[in-house]
């Protein structure tokens, strides 16, 4: 599979390694000593910020229970754990990722650094070189009561299975998208055309395109090293102990029972996890704003609306799509913050100077869960990503979907035409993927932002939004659920 050099291994004789391990190991026996068996999980997210932050969000839903936790990365991640996790008793272990990979860049240990996401299958293939560095840190650990780790990191079954330990899998989607690519994957098998709409067979009332779904999931034929990480993927879900989803009951409670009739191992909604904790600025009490949320205060002592634009870390916009996005904006006389992946002098040609009084561009990594919580913000043009989504409902913004990849457009379709939170972006011919002029977007943007469809979407997010929060309140949904997962588990445990 891969053409670079296999990394050497030193495990017994790497004294940083083994430092790291026996402080680590020692601080998670510091804090489980003055109690009776303490619960101890081991969490390992991928390396992708959209895995990452939710993870941690879940982490410290689990802190509230006194659990002790050891979270897992590499070398050139580890400062973002550590100051996203500062102030928790979180425990951080670093092993190495695999050197030498062609086509990955040195130093290069997350997907959002890619050169290019057609590298993704070579990455993802890249970490199964970690095992002996993961399963060495697990011999050196106390008792683990189970891992949690993400679905991409297929290989950490066998870990799990070594030690003895169960899996927990997280993915990052809804039971909504998992349940209609189960329903649908038949079909998919067929000659539809790629825009042509069809019943998903056990939800009747959803119709949806060939479209809606990614490579390989869409190909009549799957095959090649996407195809083969996908199914592994699945079959080692499958064996594993159980599966965490980013939602609530309430949300999704059809599509939750669905799954759970049809398929293995059991989901259980825990989240959203994003509505456990206040935005990391307010919480931590940090009392220099960045420049942003300082902009974004002076338009709320306007009085003035802005929508967010975010198209996460992973969609490649080409340059005639982004020129449309800036006419589009700038012709709808609405505010905007826009977070960018170019560098601003690739982005003003004038466009900046024009609507420099009402909108504001960044390339820095921003905290998206403080800008949504912001009162001035009123709107949110998103690609869908599971996360933002989440992160939107809990905010109580209404959402401007233009999906782009991966399971963006079914979140899409459950955005606008289930849960009924948003609108949609218009294409030049109508279809899924079609490419937007700028026509497509400004018509939208004002109808989200001023129009009665906005209204209705607003009034609707505020309801659901409602709803999340209270399910991981003391009592929830996803509360009581976590509850009695941690309880089956360490019964389990025990035994």
């Amino acid at each position: 599979m891969f053409v670079g050099q296999t990394p050497t291994l030193k495990l017994n004789n790497d004294p940083i390694f083994s430092k790291i391990s026996t402080i680590q190991g020692a601080e998670c026996r510091e804090m489980a000593s003055p109690s009776p068996p303490t619960i101890h999980v081991v969490v390992f997210p991928f390396m992708s910020k959209g895995h990452i932050i939710p993870i941690f969000d879940l982490a410290r839903f689990l802190l509230c229970r006194k659990i002790c936790i050891t979270i897992f990365t590499t070398p050139a991640n580890r400062p973002f754990f550590s100051h996203s996790l500062s102030g928790t008793n979180i425990n951080i272990i670093e092993i190495p990722f695999p050197q030498n990979i062609q086509g990955i860049p040195p130093a290069v240990e997350s997907t959002d650094k890619l050169p290019s996401m057609t590298l993704f299958p070579t990455f993802v293939n890249a970490t199964k070189l970690m095992k002996p560095y993961f399963e060495k840190a697990l011999e050196s650990l106390p008792l683990v009561t189970f891992m949690i780790t993400d679905g991409f990191l297929s290989w950490t079954l066998d870990s799990a299975n070594k030690f003895g330990i169960p899996r927990l899998v997280y993915y990052g989607m809804s039971t909504f998208t998992t349940a209609l690519t189960i329903s649908a994957a038949s079909l998919l098998r067929t000659e539809l055309s790629d825009d042509e709409y069809f019943q998903v067979p056990d939800f009747p009332w959803i119709k949806i395109t060939r479209n809606d779904f990614d490579s390989p999931l869409r190909d009549r034929d799957p095959k090649g090293p996407h195809s083969d990480f996908i199914m592994e993927s699945i079959m080692a879900t499958s064996k594993s102990y159980g599966q965490l989803v980013n939602s609530f009951y309430e949300l999704e409670s059809v599509y939750v029972d669905y799954c759970n009739r049809i398929s293995s191992p059991k989901s259980w909604c825990v989240g959203p996890f994003c509505a456990v904790h206040e935005p990391s600025n307010e919480k931590q009490g940090i009392s220099e704003k960045p420049s942003y949320i300082k902009w974004l205060d002076g338009m709320l002592e306007q009085g003035k609306q802005v929508l967010y634009v975010a198209f996460g870390t992973q969609a490649e916009l080409s340059p005639e799509q982004f020129k449309e996005i800036k006419i589009g904006l700038e012709k709808s006389e609405v505010n905007f913050f826009w977070v960018v992946r170019k560098s601003i002098d690739e982005v003003n040609d004038g466009f900046k100077n024009r609507v420099q009084n009402r909108g504001l561009m960044v390339t820095e990594w921003v905290d998206q869960r403080e800008i949504l919580s912001h009162g001035s913000v009123e709107g949110f043009l998103s690609h869908c990503g599971w996360n933002s989504v989440v992160e939107s409902i809990c905010a109580k913004v209404p959402i401007l979907a233009w999906p782009m990849m991966a399971d963006q457009h079914l979140n899409a379709r459950m955005v606008v035409e289930e849960i009924k939170i948003g609108l949609r972006v218009e294409t030049c011919d109508g279809s899924v993927r079609g490419f937007v002029q700028w026509e497509g977007l400004e018509k939208p943007i004002r109808e989200l932002m001023e129009g009665d469809k906005g209204i209705e979407a607003r009034k609707k997010v505020k309801e659901i939004g409602e709803a999340a929060i209270n399910a991981v309140k003391e009592g929830g949904s996803s509360w009581q659920t976590l509850n009695e997962l941690i309880h089956e588990l360490t019964e389990r445990r025990q035994v």
